[in-house]
């Protein structure tokens, strides 16, 4: 069983989501991916546990505070790949951010691989079912574009913005046009 509580964000809406009493889901209102792996029975559960840690979380993260993502029991679900990539971003510090590149170079460096694309790292970092607590919105493109976050690129830079990111060398992808 799935169990499911709502919390009302400064980015809208967000759904949390739990199984075994730890953090499977937390998606922001109608981001890509919503509730995907998601398999079982849901249910509205107000009072459970770890939803409960996880608003006290949120609470703090928007009020400025820097809560520690070791302060849940997270568990996202995910192919081994994936869950590596996840692991990679639960250590972005506040105020920073990385690249797809860079990760996938970290990934290179421990497998002992030649070489991993940073493609299928975005792919990993796309489908992060826990955002803002596993801080996808922290990776960027090598050239500092906003590329890429399921829960929409506005949402993105509020959320590096509240963090005290240094945005001057970051900006918007610019959309590309394709005629047929």
């Amino acid at each position: 069983m799935i169990y499911t509580a709502n919390y009302k964000s400064p980015v809208g809406n967000i759904l949390l989501a739990s199984k075994d009493n730890k953090l499977i889901g937390l998606w922001i209102e109608e981001q890509k991916y919503y509730l995907s792996n998601i398999k079982d029975e849901i249910k509205q559960c107000e009072d459970n546990k770890i939803l409960i840690e996880t608003m006290i979380w949120l609470d703090k993260y928007f009020n400025k505070e820097k809560p520690d993502i070791k302060e849940l029991d997270l568990n996202p679900i995910g192919s081994d790949f994936r869950q590596e990539v996840w692991k990679i971003l639960c250590d972005i510090p506040y105020g920073k951010v990385t690249t797809y590149n860079d990760i996938a170079k970290q990934i290179t460096e421990k497998k002992g691989i030649k070489r991993m694309s940073a493609q299928a790292v975005g792919g990993a970092v796309g489908h992060n079912p826990i955002s803002i607590i596993i801080p996808c919105h922290r990776v960027v493109g090598t050239n500092g574009s906003l590329t890429g976050y399921a829960g929409g690129i506005d949402k993105k830079i509020y959320l590096l913005e509240h963090e005290g990111v240094d945005m001057k060398n970051l900006f918007m992808p610019k959309k590309e046009l394709f005629t047929n």
